[in-house]
């Protein structure tokens, strides 16, 4: 497949947002998608059903919901569009149900019985459309002891046993930033959840309903495969000792001389007599399968590492089937050739950022906006969905209190 292109960005003017710059062309092209603002795994999701072709119109409240940064670089936000709506302020409610009459998905993140108090939960939407599919997403869900209780990704994972798989074994857990709970566990399951609810609701005779996406669930569903290994045997109950989680010397990481890193994942009795060849270990280094010498396999691999840089390494183990990787940063990754070739990034107004994925053949989607700003896109969007300009209200200058904390 042809990577797209990569738009050259206008210099000096800052990053581009505000109206859509063309028309969906993604398999979800036609759906239609509220979003009542938060943060967290509840934009990710609407940002992902917005990278497939949906119209997204985030429901923004005054003061602001995003992230802790200028809205226009909130990626997040990008493909949607934004209306200002107060919840609390009279008509409120009334305005983000006109809103629900006309969409196919809505999604919230609010603690449990918020969005109800508000006049927006699942009874007062799915009256006014009954086919609606109506998305919550939360961090320990909508039941149980905690529901109620604040929380973050670090901690949704550490309950579901998910946090405490990952790390070296002599050391604390290794925290991978937001990826495997709010992300992983929460706005894919969400994604997930949403699709197959929407499918059903399209069905002959189908009908709307409430999908309860959770961190602590997707979190915990994710290790499915781990659960049945370590009943089986084949994995310990403790980081740092088993085949995938760096216990294993052939499937790790290893600093080089430059004090970068280079990733292995030989796991294959194959790619392992490449990779030993390539990395020039010793005749006398334990074998791979000398399990209770694995720790001097380990040692002698580092030792080897040590001895060139990441760049040299990568030059060694180019064009291998040694399973060997250079670890990139964030700002690195973009220029892989690999990644380069498929377009795994693109470059919007000035933003470098991660390609909507996966790809369709017959439905590409893109990066068709940069982040709405909360409220530019009232007239639009009341044009766009048939409703009086009136009916979506611009809210005031005062900011009033949150409605309720998000499970960021």
């Amino acid at each position: 497949m042809t990577p797209p292109p990569i738009p050259t960005p206008t210099p000096d003017t800052g990053p581009e947002t505000g109206p859509h710059t063309g028309p969906s062309t993604g398999p979800l092209a036609g759906v239609r998608v509220v979003e009542l603002a938060g943060i967290g795994p509840g934009p990710f999701a609407a940002m992902v059903l917005a990278d497939l072709g949906a119209d997204v119109v985030r429901v923004d409240r005054p003061g602001g919901a995003g992230l802790a940064i200028d809205p226009a670089y909130d990626l997040t936000n990008r493909n949607k569009r934004s209306v200002l709506i107060d919840l609390k302020a009279d008509g409120g409610a009334g305005a983000v149900l006109d809103l629900v009459e006309r969409a196919d998905v809505l999604i919230e993140g609010y603690r449990p019985g918020v969005a109800e108090r508000l006049g927006v939960g699942p009874d007062a939407c799915l009256a006014r459309n009954p086919r609606l599919v109506y998305g919550r997403m939360t961090g320990w869900g909508q039941d149980g002891p905690l529901a109620d209780r604040a929380g973050h990704d670090i901690g949704y994972i550490a309950v579901t046993g998910t946090l405490g798989m990952i790390g070296r074994a002599e050391e604390a857990p290794a925290v991978p930033a937001n990826l495997v709970g709010d992300y992983a566990g929460g706005s894919l399951y969400l994604v997930i959840g949403v699709l197959a609810a929407l499918q059903h609701a399209r069905a002959e005779g189908g009908r709307g309903q409430v999908v309860d996406a959770a961190v602590v669930d997707g979190a915990a569903h994710l290790a499915t495969m781990i659960h049945g290994m370590m009943a089986a045997g084949g994995w310990q109950d403790r980081r740092g000792a088993n085949l995938l989680d760096g216990g294993c010397p052939f499937y790790g990481c290893y600093e080089t001389a430059d004090g970068q890193y280079m990733a292995v994942g030989a796991l294959e009795q194959r790619f392992y007599n490449e990779f030993v060849r390539l990395l020039g270990l010793p005749d006398d280094a334990p074998a791979r399968k000398e399990f209770d010498r694995w720790d001097e396999l380990r040692a002698a691999v580092a030792a080897r590492f040590k001895q060139r840089t990441r760049a040299e390494w990568t030059e060694v183990f180019e064009g291998s089937d040694a399973c060997v990787a250079p670890v990139l940063s964030l700002r690195e990754a973009p220029a892989h050739p690999q990644l380069a070739a498929r377009g795994t990034f693109v470059e919007h107004a000035g933003i470098t950022q991660p390609a909507p994925a996966p790809r369709f053949s017959a439905t590409p989607g893109a990066v068709r906006s940069g982040p709405a700003l909360p409220g530019a896109d009232t007239e639009s969007v009341a044009r766009d969905w048939g409703l009086p300009a009136h009916s979506v209200p611009a809210a005031g200058p005062e900011a009033p209190e949150a409605p309720g904390p998000t499970t960021g």
